[in-house]
């Protein structure tokens, strides 16, 4: 998706589900212990964000942490001439430094509309981001660019993206890196016809090779609407990214596409969707690879009954096996609206993953799934969640898991007076305790904006997120917040 696109995804849609209906109680504002007796801290405000946020429309879209108090984000905010800019931040030692504008996208970015939409990090002090760019000719273009040591490098226009990108509008979504210097990400652009194609590009020992056109992908795509929209890497070259295509029916599919020992092969049709995909709308929301060959991913299809649910597929010993409804999802998703917004597999057949449903009073409403030695538990409504989401529109956006049985999740919910709170739930021995408000997050979020956007966790226990709130003058604002 495009700038405006993640703004208003991220941010203003979810502001229309205040009209749902308002009943209940909101929810605390205190952490919780967690493993071995950690708990969230407060959340703080991104430091020197709100100096650069003049605009006064600022979030943080993505985090990774390769280490306890090693952390990279990076999102976006507003300048004081209207200007979407990217930003990006550093932890060290527990210590976070200033934000600062990503170095060299102000020189990209001649059109305005620039923003990180994911970031990896390898090592402490070794990351990259993605994101997106408007140049002056109001094209949309996408950027890479690398911290190495600790600071962070000027920014660039994926190699080979620009000439691909004929029809003006690319996005590049997400990233994966699975060792310093060897990062994949993926992503679209739009070819001379207006039709959008799904990219791919790596990073082999520091250097960035050229985007090219997902193998296999425009023979599905006769639609020409195709997108890579997550991208995970067990080791160097060793990948799996999914999202979807527009196949010839004029039905959307969900695709599927693995890189082994640095060549990716032909992307395909998840095994199994197109019988649950009778609706003809399907797409793969996240990937997640603990080693090379054994992955999960998980997305929605759109059953014959035109209800959206969600779906998880797996592969063993590279193999993708059939996709699956959620074990336990139909049984919530009464409404007919679920799907997977992320997932996360710390080791082969262990994996954790949340998303939405929408229950039969059409309420939105949270939930997480856990699998354990290869076999997926029932879905449950994220505990603690229904108390707080009075305003019935809750949802996990993010999961990260450091060890089996061990994980973080974040996300909203819609208190009783119609405001979006940013949530966070945990994951302790294989045991999902009760969702909370995000400490201190209720401080801050005097305008009634807030939302987890991104977690991740090095160990268990050790985990940060971040996301965005409103504040008292209804300014978007960026924050982070720690679990030790």
């Amino acid at each position: 998706m495009v700038l405006e696109a993640i703004v208003a995804g991220a941010v203003m849609t979810w502001c229309a589900l205040a009209g749902a209906g308002v009943a209940g109680a909101a929810g605390p504002g205190a952490g919780s212990p967690g493993a071995a007796g950690a708990s969230w801290r407060h959340a703080i405000e991104v430091p020197g964000l709100g100096a650069l946020n003049a605009g006064g429309d600022a979030f943080v879209a993505g985090v990774s942490c390769k280490s306890a108090g090693s952390c990279g984000a990076g999102g976006s905010y507003m300048d004081g001439s209207g200007h979407f800019q990217a930003f990006v931040v550093s932890q060290r030692n527990g210590r976070w430094g200033k934000a600062i504008e990503v170095p060299g996208s102000g020189a990209l970015n001649a059109g305005g509309g620039a923003g990180i939409a994911s970031v990896s990090c390898a090592s402490p002090g070794n990351c990259a981001a993605v994101g997106d760019y408007r140049e002056a000719s109001a094209h949309l273009q996408t950027f890479v660019v690398n911290e190495r040591n600790g600071r962070w490098t000027k920014a660039i226009e994926v190699p080979g993206s620009g000439a691909l990108n004929a029809g003006g509008n690319a996005d590049i979504g997400s990233v994966s890196c699975a060792s310093v210097g060897n990062c994949t990400a993926g992503g679209l652009y739009t070819d001379s016809s207006g039709h959008a194609q799904a990219l791919v590009v790596s990073e082999r020992n520091g250097r960035w090779g050229k985007a090219v056109k997902v193998p296999g992908s425009g023979a599905l795509n006769a639609g020409g609407a195709a997108d890579i929209t997550s991208v995970s890497c067990a080791s160097a070259g060793n990948c799996a990214a999914g999202g979807f295509y527009h196949g010839a029916s004029d039905h959307l599919q969900a695709l599927l596409v693995t890189q082994r020992n640095g060549r990716w092969g032909k992307a395909i049709e998840v095994p199994g969707s197109r019988a649950l995909n009778a609706g003809g709308s399907a797409e793969i929301r996240s990937v997640s690879c603990p080693s090379a060959g054994s992955c999960a991913a998980g997305g929605f299809y759109t059953g014959s009954s035109g209800h959206v649910q969600a779906f998880v597929v797996s592969q063993r010993n590279g193999r993708w096996g059939k996709a699956i409804e959620v074990p336990g999802s139909g049984g919530l998703n009464t409404g007919g609206n679920a799907l997977i917004k992320s997932l996360s597999c710390p080791a082969a057949g262990n994996c954790a993953a949340g998303g939405i449903y929408r229950d039969s009073s059409a309420n939105r409403e949270a939930f997480v799934v856990s699998q354990r030695n290869g076999r997926w538990d029932k879905a449950i409504e994220v505990p603690g969640s229904g108390a707080l989401n009075a305003g019935g529109g809750a949802e996990v956006s993010s999961v990260s898991c450091p060890s089996a049985g061990n994980c973080a999740a974040g996300g909203f919910y819609l208190d009783i007076s119609g405001n979006l709170q940013a949530l966070v739930v945990t994951e302790q021995s294989g045991h999902w305790t009760k969702a909370i408000e995000v400490p201190g997050s209720g401080a801050l979020n005097a305008g009634g904006n807030g939302a987890v956007n991104s977690v991740s966790c090095s160990s268990p226990g050790k985990c940060v997120a971040g996301g965005r709130y409103s504040d008292d003058n209804d300014s978007g604002q960026g924050f982070v917040v720690m679990r030790t």
